[in-house]
């Protein structure tokens, strides 16, 4: 979405929350807020300045679980 002149924070917004808006289930996910899933990627540096961070996940939190990036 970046490459065709979507801003990083509007390309991350429309994976989030507008996705959990649109699928009916933002009272559960899509923002970091007391009460929801504890649902986060962790990428390296701020993917606002740098989309391509998004590439390169460190780790994901799934409901409080972490599942870390295994290379094989």
């Amino acid at each position: 979405m970046v490459r065709v002149g979507m801003k990083p924070i509007d390309a991350l917004k429309a994976g989030t929350s507008v996705a959990a808006q649109l699928l009916g289930i933002f009272e559960k996910t899509g923002s970091l807020e007391a009460g929801k899933w504890a649902d986060i990627v962790v990428v390296p540096g701020n993917p606002l300045d740098d989309i391509h961070a998004t590439e390169k996940v460190m780790f994901v939190m799934k409901e409080g679980t972490v599942f870390k990036n295994v290379k094989r």
